[in-house]
């Protein structure tokens, strides 16, 4: 098994990032959170991996971080969901937000991705919740959970509540919430909040 790649980056397209290592390209399926963090054409790039051994095809998939890695791994152990939709998903979602949809019950956050219906994102998070709990999985030194809220909670429920009538999900509003003063009031976080998503 293919753990990682360390090599010159000698293609890149939204998909796929192909790496020469000792000669050889070996080409990657990618998230766009990772082609958004891959370096120049001709620079060194590392990418962990993950690969695919089917009957008819062995495909290998790339990623930025360990983070990224470690919640495809996880959306790939759910029943019905393939590597396919995993990348899709972590395409639409970072992994502080699929891991803030999960442990939030926000199977609509998970659906918005490409070619994942409502039941399979609802399985997700039924399937996931208690392995994300069990695994801890922290994400860039922080651990979210449905619990992380400002100070002042009904004000934030109060504008949670307002944001979502507006169509936006939970994973989408917490992560810049828990970066406002946890003292402002209801329509102060709903502005910010809007500003960020602007």
């Amino acid at each position: 098994m293919i753990y990682s790649l360390k090599g010159i980056l000698i293609y890149k397209e939204q998909s796929i990032a192909v790496i020469e290592c000792g000669g050889v390209g070996y080409s990657c399926k990618i998230t766009q959170n990772t082609f958004l963090q891959l370096k120049n054409i001709n620079e060194e790039q590392f990418l962990y991996t993950y690969m695919s051994v089917r009957e008819d095809s062995i495909e290998l998939f790339g990623f930025a971080t360990q983070e990224e890695l470690s919640c495809f791994k996880l959306l790939i152990s759910v029943n019905g969901v393939g590597a396919k939709a995993g990348i899709s998903i972590l395409s639409e979602l970072t992994p502080e937000r699929l891991v803030l949809a999960v442990s939030s019950g926000d199977s609509k956050a998970i659906s918005k991705s490409k070619g994942v219906g409502t039941k399979i994102a609802q399985r997700i998070v039924l399937e996931l919740k208690d392995k994300i709990a069990k695994e801890d999985i922290a994400i860039t030194g922080e651990s979210f959970s449905s619990g992380d809220m400002p100070t002042n909670t009904s004000n934030f429920e109060d504008a949670l509540q307002g944001l979502m009538a507006l169509g936006y999900s939970q994973s989408e509003i917490l992560p810049i919430v828990k970066r406002l003063n946890g003292d402002l009031s209801t329509s102060d976080i709903i502005r910010e909040v809007l500003k960020h998503m602007m």
